[in-house]
């Protein structure tokens, strides 16, 4: 079943009857950390609000997703990109020399302090007005079992929540604390939540990445025939399906500890400087595809806690893209991404950049609203199509 599609900036690959069949179920946007390569996400969200779109009933978001969910909620075009733009390349949110010599962490509270007054003032009346009855969630990550947790956002706590989804280890100081209890950034066990999407039962899921699909993934969508029969509304066991899972984490934990006793002797053999540790850090925690960036990245501070850290990021992150490649058929995933690897980085990118890819995230976004517009449109005419008078075949 093609229950699965891609639009980028420049290309769209999809099963337009397929998709037609999902929708009118819960639908559900899910955005992806990325730091400030969440530029892209910004570009799609103004997109939308700039064609006043918004078929969603659940919104959820990690880190600088989370944060452009909440601007897109409060109906402020622009503000994501602000944020990115403007407060993330001061050196008071961060300074690569004021971190390796004085270990001034990454200014969090800096920046949100900042879109609590103009000109950058978050819109909470709006957004709370806007969210109405439906739900919008930040991911975290609850420090002690290492497990994703959702709290609402734009609530009376929106300043921690937004606080805790972003509390990047080892980058921001400690944790937060929510509900007596401590919490780090939703990029080491949800840095895509789409899962959590789908066991709220949302049947279309909407996903913005901050990555471009490999040619892997590509090749899923592309080479699935086109069927036409209606979707079976089976939702497999969520325990089964949990249990399936488990044992693969069961074996992919077995491959972990040899991964991690080769990496550990090959950062002490090599101690690289602290600003590589700093760089290769903050892409993982934000979700980078590719566990393996962390050959050399603690050196001398890795401990078992940082182990069991990146063994969950492993972990679930590689169930996401299992997911996100097969979804179950109760589903249809709509991705959004870019056709190549952003110019932006998580930290320190060049403002041109920044507005490079913030272009990108635009034509993707105005891109899917042209085709899911004229899905939706097919759906809502088949509805409303009267049943035609047919001559008599008789006499």
């Amino acid at each position: 079943m093609t229950n699965l599609g891609l639009i980028t900036n420049t290309r769209t690959v999809l099963d337009e009857a397929q998709l037609h069949k999902y929708i009118g179920g819960k639908t559900a946007l899910v955005a992806q950390g990325g730091g400030q390569r969440g530029i892209f996400t910004s570009g799609v969200l103004d997109a939308f609000l700039l064609s006043n779109f918004d078929p969603f009933d659940e919104f959820y978001g990690t880190s600088a997703g989370a944060l452009n969910i909440c601007a897109y909620l409060s109906r402020q075009a622009g503000l994501g990109k602000s944020f990115i733009l403007d407060l993330t390349t001061a050196p008071q949110f961060f300074n690569l020399f004021s971190f390796i010599r004085r270990k001034q962490y990454l200014n969090l509270e800096w920046a949100l302090d900042r879109i609590c007054d103009y000109p950058y003032k978050l819109d909470i009346d709006m957004g709370r007005r806007m969210i109405g009855q439906r739900r919008a969630y930040a991911a975290t990550t609850n420090v002690t079992t290492l497990k994703d947790h959702y709290f609402p956002m734009l609530q009376e706590d929106w300043y921690q929540v937004l606080l805790a989804t972003s509390a990047i280890p080892n980058l921001f100081e400690g944790s937060v604390c929510l509900n007596e209890t401590s919490f780090i950034d939703g990029g080491v066990s949800a840095s895509i939540p789409v899962q959590e999407a789908w066991r709220q039962e949302n049947r279309t899921i909407i996903v913005i990445r901050t990555e471009e699909c490999s040619s892997e993934d590509l090749s899923v969508l592309e080479d699935q025939p086109i069927v036409s029969e209606p979707p079976t509304w089976f939702r497999e066991s969520l325990n089964g399906l949990q249990m399936q899972w488990q044992e693969k984490i069961l074996n992919w934990s077995k491959d972990w500890t040899g991964f991690f006793d080769k990496q550990i002797v090959k950062a002490q053999e090599s101690k690289h400087a602290q600003h590589l540790n700093l760089m290769n850090g903050g892409r993982w925690l934000f979700g980078a595809p590719d566990i393996y960036r962390l050959s050399h990245l603690f050196g001398e501070k890795f401990d078992s806690g940082w182990a069991d850290m990146l063994m969950v990021h492993y972990q679930t992150y590689a169930l996401t893209q299992e997911f996100l490649k097969k979804p179950p058929d109760d589903c249809f995933v709509l991705q959004i991404a870019p056709e190549i690897a952003l110019k932006t980085s998580s930290l320190m990118s060049e403002p041109d950049d920044i507005l490079h890819d913030y272009q990108l995230g635009l034509d993707a976004g105005f891109r899917f609203v042209e085709r899911y517009n004229l899905v939706n449109r097919t759906q809502v005419n088949a509805v409303k199509a009267p049943k035609l008078w047919q001559p008599s075949q008789t006499g």
